[in-house]
């Protein structure tokens, strides 16, 4: 297919663009295959770059003979378009709709995006699992790399690579596996070296009380604790799909209404639900950090799919006892083991946003909601953090829409087979040179060794503000108290480094005056 096909004007002029924070600005507007261009003569005037599968919905108005597009995009901005003459507005409107919604994944920007900067990291090769085993290996000798799953065959959304306990050979791997939902047999999320391998533990199932006896019905369930008599089993339900995807909608909805009505607004965000799914999530994980940490259990974590919930509780559990993951190649490495690799399906969760009108039962903003987590725990410990708020708001811009290749597919096989690592660029080549590290790296950082505790109380978790309400209010006075931060910490630094040498030469002439003076 070709891409002309669908862009029935690919140009118009006199087009006039309005956005947030932005004087309203009139220039030409073009289509390619995979951008919304608008530019404009004028000096000094930002052209609007957008990509198609940023878009998640768009409506039409026409006025007379002029035509009004809004464009609802995937990270909660509203865009307004002003075009004149209605055929060109309806053309105009119906391509954008033909090339948001490509059902090739080949299709999609990063298979023909081309970097500009000098590729200095392969971001693919940055995190494999032999490296992050090495890690744990000084550690204990309880554990093993298995390529059980080399070829997909036991477990279609497990990587080809997995850590399982030494004791397990594959074979018995193979006929566990046939006992799991998707073939995913138990593997190792992470090891405390603290306390090591405990043989108590707990099992941690996020599904309802409900849900798991209705699976049990169905020849599922969970284990039976009468084979496991030093483990318990306890339940934290996390919501899941719809429920999730329709407290995002309602959420959206609430930052974007505009009566400035303080009832309507508290009711909505309560309605919305959204910052209890934030507590659940938190405090699931909580427990397994103090069940791992403070009384050296071993966790198992147990989902429907384990591709959802399971992930949220194992990543943000390792945020509170790990301070490596609370680097940013720490916390990269995590996003890379934890939901990337351990198959989390991204193409299917984040295949539309808050405003798209036609939605299937599959998309939940899981990612989302964890990315928000980390954020509260960031809130709560802002020196704890290498990376800082706009380095998760990036996360979460480039799951929904990007250049890069690394969050396409729904797991390793499906990304094998699109030959994601010779097609297309790894978000972390770009992220990790020096000049976009210096963006997302939190000046308050001072790495801190110990675990660390966040509250789950409703009154520490406030709302996301720098993702809900940026295209709503400004942020600049936000911005400029954070350059100041920034310019008196740079200077503190400079006066730490003066006193350090002036304290040096003091010592020195100190050591001048001894020796004069002895004898």
């Amino acid at each position: 297919m070709e891409f002309a096909e669908l862009i029935k004007t690919p140009r118009v002029d006199n087009v006039v663009l309005h956005r947030p924070f932005y004087p309203a600005v009139e220039g030409t507007l073009c289509l390619t295959g995979h951008h919304l261009i608008l530019s404009s003569r004028q000096d000094n005037t930002e052209e609007l770059w957008l990509l198609h599968s940023n878009i998640d919905a768009i409506d039409k108005r026409f006025v007379g003979s002029l035509g009004t597009i809004i464009i609802k995009c995937k990270d909660f901005r509203i865009i307004q378009l002003d075009i004149p003459g209605m055929e060109e507005c309806l053309n105009i409107a119906s391509s954008i709709e033909a090339l948001s919604t490509l059902d090739s994944i080949t299709l999609m920007y990063p298979f023909f995006y081309r970097p500009m900067f000098e590729v200095i990291e392969d971001g693919w090769h940055s995190f494999l699992p032999e490296q992050e085993f090495e890690l744990y290996s000084s550690a204990t000798s309880e554990w093993r790399l298995s390529y059980v799953n080399k070829e997909f065959a036991v477990c279609p959304s497990y990587p080809p690579i997995v850590t399982v306990p030494k004791s397990i050979d594959d074979e018995a791997l193979r006929k566990v596996a046939t006992f799991r939902h998707g073939g995913r047999f138990p593997v190792l999320s992470y090891y405390h070296k603290k306390n090591g391998m405990g043989k108590r533990g707990y099992i941690i199932d996020t599904r309802s009380l409900n849900v798991a006896q209705q699976a049990r019905a169905k020849g599922g369930g969970f284990e039976q604790e009468a084979h496991y008599p030093q483990w318990r089993r306890i339940h934290k339900s996390i919501e899941r799909y719809h429920i999730l995807q329709e407290s995002l909608i309602k959420l959206v909805e609430a930052c974007n209404d505009q009566t400035h009505n303080m009832d309507r607004w508290l009711s909505k965000l309560e309605a919305s639900n959204w910052l209890t799914h934030i507590k659940e999530i938190l405090t699931a994980a909580c427990l397994a950090a103090q069940c791992i940490d403070r009384e050296g259990a071993s966790i198992l974590i147990h989902g429907t799919e384990g591709t959802d919930s399971t992930l949220q509780v194992t990543s943000l559990a390792q945020i509170i006892l790990e301070p490596r993951s609370r680097t940013i190649r720490g916390f990269e490495a995590l996003v890379e083991r934890e939901w990337l690799q351990a198959g989390h399906p991204f193409q299917q969760r984040c295949a539309q946003s808050a405003y798209c009108n036609t939605k299937q039962k599959w998309e939940a903003p899981v990612f989302l909601l964890f990315l928000d987590c980390v954020w509260q725990i960031l809130r709560q410990f802002p020196c704890s953090f290498e990376f800082n708020e706009n380095f998760l708001i990036m996360l979460f811009e480039h799951a929904y829409a990007s250049q890069f290749g690394t969050f396409l597919g729904n797991n390793e096989s499906e990304r094998c087979k699109l030959k994601l690592q010779q097609k297309t660029m790894s978000l972390w080549s770009w992220v990790n040179q020096p000049g976009e590290l210096s963006k997302f790296t939190n000046p308050l950082f001072e790495a801190n060794n110990l675990v660390i505790w966040p509250s789950v109380a409703p009154q520490s978790l406030p709302l996301w503000e720098g993702i809900f309400l940026r295209w709503n209010r400004s942020s600049k006075y936000l911005d400029e108290a954070y350059e100041e931060m920034v310019n008196i910490i740079e200077y503190n630094k400079e006066l730490q480094a003066k006193v350090n040498i002036l304290r040096r030469q003091l010592a020195e002439l100190e050591t001048e005056d001894g020796m004069q003076e002895s004898p």
